[in-house]
């Protein structure tokens, strides 16, 4: 099984964008995965990793739930 977490910067309010994305994570691959857990972060941290690995990083990609969902399932 699989550990997923969405690092998020407190201090830029991204708080509802990884809740946004915790959610679809969770309402598309709940049963393949063992964990998706939120971590606060800074400096205008949004950063997703699957098992340890970086599947979406803020600075390097446009903001798209969807895409970040089907990154995740790639990983599966």
């Amino acid at each position: 099984m699989t550990d997923v977490e969405v690092e998020y910067c407190v201090p830029c309010g991204f708080r509802d964008r990884a809740l946004d994305v915790q959610r679809a994570i969770l309402n598309a691959l709940e049963t393949d995965l063992d964990r998706v857990s939120l971590v606060t972060g800074d400096h205008g941290v949004f950063r997703v990793t699957v098992d340890g690995e970086v599947v979406y990083e803020k600075s390097e990609d446009d903001y798209d739930v969807d895409g970040i969902v089907r990154q995740v399932r790639e990983r599966l």
